[in-house]
């Protein structure tokens, strides 16, 4: 005996076999450019408008009396300062006193870094031999060291190059080390089935693959380096930035200390981008980095 369903059951059965899921192009579908240039005008002006408003409200506070301008000046003080400094030619040699100094560093740190991060990443017996020492100095505050580059540079610009070199040495050594490891396996595999040699392996497989994560442990080096510089400035450092902040300080001349302030802000802004660039020419191939709002 067979048991036929109610009709409504039947009813439910057909509905739902004819309900179809439709789903509307949205904007960014229908016009991509289009959208693509609205968000981009969008995020362009917040990046904008934030410091803006933030600036103005300091503004506004150093004018109304809300903070001591003599602590906080304004911040149309500082530009003023900042500008007469400029034209008169006293702020460029500080500028590039701690230009040349993070350059110079930056350039030692990132060589002996990469080639001991690709050698320590590719042999595990060098990697098992120096990565228990190299990870006991990087554990060591940076700082820490300068009485030690003193003592082996003297005063100038020695301690000061060695510092961000020893810094930056193990940002990048650490990142490269680290890309090296997370190569696939397969990748491997592949160089070897076809016969590449160590340099063909390194060349068409190491480097490519690596790269992009290399260039980010490099990027955040660039920031730190500055960072470590105009520390280093203030202790041992007779001109530089952070001598000028320093000084401009005990001297009670709070806009000059601001002026120093803003010109180290904007050389690590302005170097981590070259960095950036830099790393996006060397690698077509990598994803864009989505931090940057990139659509």
């Amino acid at each position: 005996m067979s048991v036929h369903p109610a009709p409504a059951d039947v009813r439910k059965e057909r509905a739902a076999d004819e309900a179809v899921l439709v789903r509307r192009p949205g904007p960014q579908e229908l016009h991509p450019v289009r959208t693509h240039r609205r968000r981009r005008t969008l995020e362009l002006s917040l990046a904008v408008a934030v410091p803006l408003v933030l600036v103005l409200l300091w503004q506004l506070a150093a004018v109304q009396g809300w903070v001591d301008d003599r602590v906080y000046p304004a911040p149309s003080t500082i530009l003023a300062d900042g500008w007469d400094r400029a034209a008169d030619g006293d702020l460029w040699p500080d500028v590039w006193a701690t230009l040349k100094r993070v350059l110079a560093g930056y350039a030692i740190g990132t060589l002996t870094g990469y080639a001991l991060g690709l050698l320590m990443g590719s042999l595990s017996l060098v990697r098992a031999a120096l990565e228990p020492l190299l990870d006991a100095l990087y554990v060591v505050p940076k700082l820490a060291l300068l009485p030690i580059f003193l003592n082996m540079f003297g005063l100038g610009e020695g301690p000061q190059v060695a510092l961000v070199a020893a810094t930056v040495f193990f940002f990048v050594w650490i990142s490269t080390m680290a890309a090296v490891l997370a190569v696939p396996a397969g990748h491997r595999d592949a160089g070897q089935v076809f016969g590449a040699s160590p340099w063909q392996m390194f060349r068409h497989v190491l480097l490519p693959a690596s790269l992009p994560a290399v260039l980010v442990g490099a990027r955040i080096a660039a920031g730190v380096a500055v960072l470590v510089i105009v520390a280093s400035e203030q202790i041992a450092a007779t001109n530089g930035l952070g001598h000028l902040i320093f000084d401009s300080r005990a001297l009670f001349q709070n806009d000059v200390m601001f002026v120093g302030i803003v010109c180290v802000a904007v050389l690590g802004v302005l170097f981590s981008e070259v960095v950036r660039l830099v790393g996006r020419l060397l690698t077509p191939w990598a994803p864009r980095d989505r931090g940057r709002g990139q659509s």
